[in-house]
């Protein structure tokens, strides 16, 4: 086997980070085989040859993928923009397997108990079921794409996308075979395939170019809102509580929309205007990062991940999809993880997104407007919906978290000082 028989595509994003770490990985590819007088992998950027909202979900690929590849090639690996190969072990390792036998292979994550990000699936033994690492990459041998191939257009298609590599996972229903010591969390000796650490694409936004919005409600004045307080906000320079009712003792900003027991799309949208009229009397603010009043977050990783678009407007955050197994479908920013808002779209979002209804789910109102504008919506991983207890260890492990969402069955301040602090503010979690 030789590295002409394998596809490398790269679930990449077009906004300016990601696909400049694209291309770096493609350029990297190629002179690695270069090196080693080899015909080079083709590499297929997802953004660039697949213009479909669930590109990132991998199951929409698979019949073009095999139409394209799957009678030329041995294996498809799939991987982040942030992955990097030796290129050499890579050939190596998969020649040890067979491609004409339904395979995968990656590192292999599992669930130590049911979690709501995966609708609480495998009740009984949630460990025994693996998904691959993402960020480590994997492989499916040309075997196991030509089922998949064929059968990814009759699958009965959840309407919302959350984790796609769990879903996947269910979806392929051969066991994928880890390889930890190959598709590795981090780069060590021997590994094939491994990612990057997050580097600041350069100076870290400025502290007082940030203003954070907190979406609260008079049923949390005492409880969450202290919370917050007493962690992220002593490091943020810009910050305000939107409400539904003013509270000069916090003090909070009434938006003038009842709360709601459902969706808070009115609420969201009071909000953004609120803020465009903050930016207008602060012309040096660059972002409005829009977070739950459960939402714990580290202010300073999120100005080192915030200079990766000083020159780009986009919305950052955790992307879930909406039916995106459709070319209809779209992505949204998930609230609870939060959401940074470059400055300069708000006008744009404040004149031309309406809600359906006042209690509209809000971000996925917000995510269909982007979608409509076409406004680059970025995924971060760095953001979290859910709690860390949600989440793989091993999925952690390869990551600088910036937000995690919900005070459910923890203690908040434990949880972020454990993940946060001043102390471990700039490094990965030391436990991991």
């Amino acid at each position: 086997m030789h590295a002409g028989d394998l596809v490398v595509v790269v679930l990449s994003q077009a906004d300016i980070y990601h696909s400049r770490l694209a291309q770096e990985l493609r350029d990297d590819i190629q002179k690695q085989a270069s090196a080693i007088g080899q015909k080079a992998p083709k590499v297929r950027l997802t953004h660039e040859e697949f213009p479909h909202p669930g590109a990132w979900t991998v199951v929409p690929l698979l019949p073009k993928l095999y139409e394209m590849d799957g009678t030329n090639s041995s294996w498809i690996v799939f991987c982040e923009e942030r992955t990097r190969f030796n290129l050499q072990q890579l050939v190596s390792a998969l020649s040890q397997h067979d491609h004409t036998e339904e395979m995968w292979l990656g590192h292999g994550l599992h669930d130590s108990e049911p979690t709501i990000i995966h609708h609480f699936a495998f009740t009984q033994s949630p460990n025994r079921f693996l998904y691959p690492l993402l960020p480590a990459g994997f492989a499916l041998s040309s075997a196991l794409l030509k089922r998949l191939g064929s059968t990814a257009a009759t699958i009965n298609k959840s309407d919302f996308s959350i984790d796609a590599m769990h879903e996947l996972a269910v979806f392929v229903r051969t066991a994928l075979l880890s390889l930890p010591s190959t598709f590795c969390s981090e780069n060590r000796s021997g590994c094939a395939a491994y990612p990057l650490p997050f580097l600041p694409c350069g100076a870290a936004v400025p502290n007082e170019n940030i203003f954070f919005a907190v979406k609260t409600c008079l049923t949390h004045h005492s409880d969450r809102v202290p919370v917050v307080q007493k962690t992220w906000a002593k490091d943020a320079s810009n910050i305000e509580f939107f409400s539904d009712v003013q509270d000069d003792s916090i003090p909070t900003t009434a938006v003038g929309v009842a709360n709601t027991v459902r969706g808070h799309c009115a609420k969201t949208l009071a909000i953004l205007k609120l803020a465009a009229e903050r930016v207008q009397q602060m012309p040096n603010l660059q972002w409005l990062v829009l977070v739950d009043d459960d939402t714990l977050l580290s202010v300073s990783r999120l100005q080192s991940l915030l200079s990766c678009w000083a020159e780009q407007a986009v919305v950052v955050g955790e992307r879930y999809g909406y039916n995106v197994h459709s070319p209809l479908g779209y992505n949204y920013p998930t609230g609870g993880g939060g959401m940074a808002i470059s400055a300069t779209l708000l006008p744009k979002l404040v004149s031309d997104c309406r809600c359906q209804a006042a209690d509209s789910p809000d971000d996925m109102h917000l995510g269909f407007c982007l979608a409509r504008l076409a406004v680059p919506l970025v995924h971060s991983p760095f953001f979290h919906q859910a709690r860390p207890v949600d989440y793989a260890p091993g999925y952690l492990a390869t990551q600088l978290p910036v937000s995690f969402h919900k005070h459910w069955m923890l203690d908040p301040v434990v949880t972020y000082n454990e993940w946060f602090s001043s102390a471990k503010a700039t490094h990965l979690h030391p436990e991991l």
